[in-house]
């Protein structure tokens, strides 16, 4: 696969890195080596890692300085949906992140769960990147431009509750009983599965949902019977 023109992400990120490698390596796969040995830059884990860490911190200084009465447990909360692969892919999907991937054939064809976690990952290498290069300020300008405003999402749709324990505490206290899960059907190839689960009390099905994974399904199942229920408070 040819090389992507990085100058328009340059543009589109509002971003000029002063070591343009450093870039290209946020976005090298490991995959890609493999089939371009004469690539003279590295995959991008260690970036990877390092923006992990970067990221971590500078979510939850913005989390601390705007929530000063939360809990650290509600931080954590709200930290935990910020920051995980299913929201980190999102936003780099929306960055059009996905046409820079640099990627080996096999990796390229698959469009299913496996893209979503390259696509996180790779987000995390372009924060560890932007801090290398640039520095934490300008780390927090990014993501104050393109993650933090996700916050509202967050919290609009409840997306820091773990919809499967607090339906199960509910059901526990008014009813008396532990819900169960089952999977109702699954669709789609091994690369891009789809699920669909049902929540239920006393074997009466509460809500269906679905998802790209088991747990997936069954966290949208719990927070649609929640709001069935009216146990979301």
């Amino acid at each position: 696969m040819s090389v992507p023109n990085f100058k328009k992400l340059e543009e589109s990120l509002g971003i000029e890195f002063k070591d343009k490698n450093l870039l290209k390596q946020a976005f090298t796969h490991r995959s890609y080596l493999n089939e371009n040995p004469s690539w003279k830059l590295g995959h991008n884990e260690r970036l990877e890692f390092l923006g992990d860490a970067v990221l971590e911190l500078t979510v939850t200084e913005y989390l601390y300085n705007k929530f000063p009465k939360s809990t650290e447990g509600e931080m954590t909360s709200l930290r935990a949906a910020l920051v995980n692969a299913i929201m980190l892919a999102e936003v780099a999907k929306e960055l059009g992140m996905e046409k820079y991937l640099l990627l080996s054939s096999g990796e390229a064809k698959d469009k299913g769960k496996a893209r979503q976690y390259i696509l996180a990952n790779t987000f995390e290498s372009l924060v560890g990147a932007i801090y290398l290069d640039r520095g934490g300020k300008e780390v927090v300008k990014f993501l104050k431009r393109f993650l933090f405003p996700k916050l509202k999402e967050v919290m609009d749709k409840k997306l820091w509750i773990d919809a499967k324990s607090l339906f199960q505490e509910k059901a526990q206290a008014i009813e008396g009983v532990t819900p169960t899960y089952q999977v109702l059907s699954e669709s789609g190839p091994d690369h891009a599965k789809k699920f669909v689960s049902g929540v239920f009390i006393k074997n009466q099905k509460v809500a269906q949902a679905q998802g790209s994974s088991k747990q997936e399904a069954e966290q949208n199942a719990a927070r649609k019977a929640l709001k069935i229920k009216h146990w979301e408070d």
